[in-house]
């Protein structure tokens, strides 16, 4: 069913929706993003902290979402949604580079981050959350027609392969000791997370 074939109270209904499904991202983000860096600053691990750092920007990003869903004349949504882009944008550049950089420092000094069974019981977690909360913003941006949602949606999909990515180097550090794992892991992350940037920084939205 398309947008305009939708009524009043089916819109509203849809709209409703969206709001919930927005403010659980930013509260699970929240959630993620406390116990990643946490867990990151005591085992010491690259891949956790990036991935916490990444969580706390999506915060700001699902906030620029509701921002957006609440405002009602389509110019203010527009410019609303543009600068939202660009801050994130900005901040998932940053990001990258502070990731690329401490990974190589810490391959080229071998530095070996503990194990963190909290680090890997969230990356499980998210990769059970995330798939389910994508497609459900799909779901709900298609049938309001609504790009912002389903954009959100193309980056709530992307914190899946970092989750998996996550797990990855956090996993081979704890059953095999590969310490090289961690910083190889948020490596991996970084190409996925400069791109987020550069689009966000083109105020080009991800889906």
């Amino acid at each position: 069913m398309s947008a305009s074939a939708l009524s009043l109270e089916e819109r509203a209904a849809l709209v409703h929706t969206g709001k919930r499904l927005q403010y659980f991202t930013i509260v699970w983000n929240s959630l993620e993003a406390i116990v990643a860096i946490a867990s990151g600053l005591i085992a010491g691990s690259i891949s956790l902290v990036g991935f916490g750092f990444d969580s706390l920007i999506e915060v700001t990003s699902g906030a620029a979402v509701l921002w957006r869903m609440h405002l009602d004349h389509p110019e203010r949504r527009e410019h609303a949604e543009r600068v939202s882009l660009r801050i994130v944008g900005g901040c998932f550049v940053a990001l990258a580079a502070y990731i690329a950089v401490d990974s190589i420092k810490s391959l080229y000094q071998h530095e070996r981050p503990e194990r963190s069974l909290p680090g890997i019981l969230l990356a499980i977690v998210s990769l059970i959350v995330m798939p389910i909360l994508s497609r459900s913003k799909r779901r709900v941006g298609k049938e309001l027609s609504s790009g912002a949602m389903q954009a959100d949606a193309t980056q709530t999909e992307f914190c899946t392969y970092l989750s998996a990515i996550l797990l990855f180097g956090l996993g081979a550090n704890w059953f095999f000791g590969w310490w090289w794992a961690d910083p190889t892991a948020a490596l991996l992350m970084v190409p996925l997370i400069a791109k987020e940037g550069i689009d966000g920084l083109r105020a080009k939205a991800c889906c």
